[in-house]
């Protein structure tokens, strides 16, 4: 039995960063020998377990063949015989397909080493074709590596696999899952420009990749970045042009209701937000209630940041209002009024004189 640490933790090794995760493939073992050593089985569609101390994922070397359409139909063989050579030729890049043994030598058959050198995102074989999923990953490896191009064959290859029907079969929680970890990389519209090279984002969405054509939108996701906003509200920028179409595009691709709602309240409330600074008090407060700022502060302050990447603008008098109407005691007017029925207007009325009585900043 041999153990090989493989994949990105040798990648990112290789390139002086900080590893997170050690994967390891174990070649020549059953999956009765790992359990007699502790180790705890967790695989589902192949053996996969972990070890007894670390909690390290350690999968038998195996080989796949496709079967069917979609990312699922594979079968996946496994036995001693299978070797290290054979279980690399199944991974999707070469900066990928790399193992170091236990003696510390690198194991490189495709010259992964090599294109990390020269900054290339290459597949490894023409199975890359076989999992419609490898083209958001190749993409949301190149929003994390921003200095890395595409091959030109890999490139072909991805527009071949969209001109197909390949990506149809994409599952929504797969691509939600890729996009979002692509949204968090220090350079996110990297992700979305190579889909778009790639033929690909037309089919996850008409109107991002629509959208997309502007080049503001590129350089507002990366602000968004930049300023290390949250995962909600760079999604809010991605979309804050697409209009009603955001609904169906966050339906289809099940995303959470956190991104969703950010989204849609900075599509909808862009154009106030921005001119906040002009606004009357019973605009602002009107801007407040339709936020539903009082019982979600965090999430309002979170929009006004969104909306700051798109377009600077003056939002002190938002902030100010927000920090006045905290402290309103609105459960005490509330029990003033002598009917439910007067008291959501009460409210509405004691927040705007609040907010027109502030001293002039």
């Amino acid at each position: 039995m041999k153990i090989y640490c493989v994949g990105g933790a040798v990648r990112d090794e290789l390139l002086g960063l900080p590893v997170q995760d050690r994967d390891y493939v174990v070649v020549g073992a059953t999956p009765e020998q790992l359990i007699a050593q502790g180790f705890v089985p967790v695989g589902k569609d192949f053996p996969v377990f972990l070890h007894p101390r670390t909690h390290d994922e350690y999968a038998l070397a195996r080989t796949e063949r496709k079967t069917g359409p979609g990312y699922k139909g594979f079968a996946v063989h496994f036995d001693p015989g299978v070797r290290l050579e054979d279980d690399l030729l199944r991974r999707d890049l070469t900066i990928n397909a790399m193992a170091r043994g236990e003696d510390g030598a690198l194991v490189d058959p495709h010259g992964g080493e090599a294109d990390l050198r020269a900054r290339v995102l290459r597949h490894v074989s023409e199975a890359f074709v076989e999992d419609p999923v490898r083209v958001l990953r190749l993409a949301r490896f190149a929003a994390r590596f921003a200095d890395f191009s595409v091959a030109p064959a890999t490139m072909a290859l991805m527009q071949h696999m969209a001109a197909a029907g390949e990506l149809e079969a994409l599952v929504a929680e797969r691509v939600w899952q890729e996009m979002a970890r692509g949204l968090m990389e220090a350079r996110p519209s990297r992700m979305f420009e190579v889909l778009q090279q790639a033929h690909a984002l037309p089919i996850l969405s008409q109107s991002l990749a629509q959208a997309w054509q502007q080049p503001a939108l590129a350089r507002q996701l990366d602000a968004s970045a930049a300023r290390g906003q949250a995962l909600a509200q760079r999604f809010a920028v991605l979309t804050h042009d697409l209009g009603e179409n955001l609904e169906v595009f966050s339906q289809a691709w099940r995303v959470p209701g956190e991104c969703r709602d950010l989204g849609l309240l900075l599509a909808r409330e862009r154009a106030a937000l921005m001119a906040a600074a002009h606004l009357e008090a019973g605009q602002l407060v009107g801007l407040y209630e339709r936020c539903d700022a009082r019982r979600k502060p965090e999430r309002f302050v979170a929009l006004i940041d969104a909306a700051q990447v798109i377009e600077a603008f003056d939002d002190q008098a938002l902030h100010r209002m927000l920090a006045a109407l905290e402290t309103l005691d609105e459960a005490a007017i509330a029990r003033a009024q002598s009917h439910p029925s007067q008291i959501r207007a009460a409210i509405h009325e004691a927040r705007v004189r609040r907010v027109r009585d502030l001293p002039p900043s």
